[in-house]
């Protein structure tokens, strides 16, 4: 069993409560747009660090971190990238691949909407958007995920908000 904290859209700002909420993780993913490496460094602080980089960061992350991680986790086939679309509407870039090679689970982040769904075509696949948890955008409220992958299969996900846009925590 592995147990895993799933971050999206920092947008420079990494919430104190994120390490408390991840401490027990054994990894940490995050879905890009990062802000500043200084975030990664903090994250890998807490556990093993697996990312993408997003629209906003720059060459700093770039270099560490790629455009897509297509991984397995306890037996599942993992996609995480920033860019991703949504269900039904995958970005053109990664359209052919979904289609031809789906994952069973694909992770992405840009929208700052938090978003988990079983694809209705791609049936077996899972998708999940942890939203944003940074202080930029338009969503209501910053969020994060945890979940556990044991044996091919998540268990006991958790959607975390960290609170109002603007600030409370409502």
């Amino acid at each position: 069993m592995i147990k895993i904290g799933l971050i999206s859209d920092t947008h420079n700002y990494l919430d104190p409560q994120v390490l408390e909420y991840f401490e027990d993780r054994d990894e940490i993913w995050h879905a890009g747009d990062f802000g500043t490496i200084e975030i990664a460094e903090q994250l890998k602080e807490v556990a093993p660090l697996v990312g993408v980089y997003g629209n906003i960061d720059g060459q700093d992350i770039r270099q560490q971190y790629p455009l897509h991680q297509r991984f397995k986790r306890e037996g599942i086939d993992i996609w995480m990238t920033h860019i991703g679309g949504i269900p039904g509407r995958y970005c053109i870039p990664i359209r052919k691949e979904m289609e031809e090679n789906p994952p069973e689970v694909f992770i992405c982040g840009h929208s700052h909407i938090l978003k988990v769904a079983r694809d209705q075509v791609l049936s077996k696949m899972l998708y999940i958007n942890p939203g944003a948890a940074g202080k930029q955008g338009f969503q209501e409220y910053r969020t994060i995920i945890r979940f556990e992958i044991d044996a091919g299969k998540i268990h006991n996900m958790e959607v975390i908000n960290l609170g109002r846009l603007g600030g409370g925590n409502e």
